[in-house]
């Protein structure tokens, strides 16, 4: 097995990173670009990312379909290269897979993700519409005996499923479940999963991440308080949007983690960011048009910057959306603090060797 499985996952997820959710980098032709896939590797492990999440929406579910061929390569190849990348002494970076599918099929990619020095997979639910809670419930404890649990609340906008309080109150039992990756998009469903982890008393066992890419920077601020004066926090994120600018995310969760639940000009400072960064996140993940053009818009930003050739996606039929690439165009001319074009342009030439 890889050095990346060494890691203890769950106590390293405690601590709160920024894991970018990998993009999957393709030629004209549709295949697999490996330089310009490993450069993205490289990219976040250099911008101080505390893992990566591979086999992911951001990564286009399509490659967990068989026929694509690319579910191992895609996993394989970037374990390798955070593997290369990470190998300081001391170094800790996370590798969670994206596993979806019957539980045959997630079984089987939770054994093939573990097999290839992965820590934890990152569960999706969304193509079991038609399970019960309870079916539900029983598929992520038998994917949790092959391969520890970061659990996913995926908005249904972009192929996830609604969960009630109770799914997440008796999910947050399952002993193997080491984080949750927060992404609804609504507050209300938010609070149920929050609250789940609150009740059970797991707080230090579960890491909470958001993945709420409209609410990064609020949901990072706020104290979850049950009553109690104990209150929860989201401690780092598992985002798309984080798939691109990462070395400033990471500066961002820093300045957030130093003030320490602090108030004043710093925190009002940071949620003013935060309506900046989800003006950005607009424009990039097409929210005007039910996010269809989310996956070319992470991909025109990584193009700008070098790490990627194209827009291309498996599907052939995506691409931005009307008048997005000039959205695009408004937030990177209205925020160039929020970029990471400088670090990109001072650094390409050596991820793509």
């Amino acid at each position: 097995m890889l050095q990346t499985a060494m890691l203890d996952v769950r106590k390293h997820l405690l601590r709160g990173w920024v894991i970018p959710a990998h993009p999957l980098a393709l030629t004209c032709d549709r295949r697999l670009d490996v330089a310009r896939q490993q450069a993205l590797t490289r990219y976040y492990c250099a911008a101080g990312a505390g893992g990566i999440a591979v086999g992911v929406h951001t990564t286009q579910f399509e490659i967990h379909e068989p026929k694509s061929g690319l579910l191992r390569p895609a996993l394989e190849l970037a374990s390798e290269t955070a593997n290369e990348s990470t190998g300081l002494p001391g170094r800790r970076f996370a590798m969670i897979a994206g596993i979806c599918g019957s539980r045959l099929q997630a079984v089987r990619e939770a054994a093939l993700a573990r097999s290839l020095g992965y820590h934890a997979g990152l569960l999706s639910l969304g193509t079991l519409p038609d399970a019960s809670e309870d079916q539900l419930l029983d598929h992520c404890r038998a994917v949790a005996e092959v391969i520890p649990l970061f659990g996913f609340y995926l908005q249904p906008s972009v192929g996830g499923r609604e969960l009630g309080y109770r799914f997440w109150r008796q999910f947050v039992e399952i002993p193997q479940v080491v984080a949750i990756k927060i992404a609804p998009f609504d507050r209300y469903r938010t609070v149920d999963v929050v609250r789940a982890v609150w009740e059970t008393g797991r707080s230090k066992e579960i890491a909470l991440y958001t993945g709420n890419d409209d609410n990064i920077i609020a949901d990072l601020v706020t104290p979850y308080d049950f009553g109690d004066g104990m209150p929860l926090r989201i401690v780092g994120g598992l985002l798309g949007q984080w798939a691109v600018w990462t070395r400033t995310a990471v500066r961002l969760l820093g300045e957030i983690k130093s003030m320490n639940g602090s108030t004043g000009s710093g925190y009002a400072e940071l949620l003013a960011l935060g309506v900046q960064l989800t003006d950005c996140n607009a424009a990039i993940f097409d929210a005007a048009h039910a996010y269809r053009g989310c996956l070319p818009g992470i991909h025109e930003i990584l193009r700008r910057e070098g790490l990627m050739n194209g827009r291309w996606c498996l599907d052939a039929s995506l691409d931005l959306s009307p008048g997005q690439e000039q959205e695009i165009d408004r937030v990177c001319h209205m925020y160039p603090h929020l970029g990471d074009f400088e670090f990109v342009a001072a650094h390409l030439d050596e991820w793509l060797r």
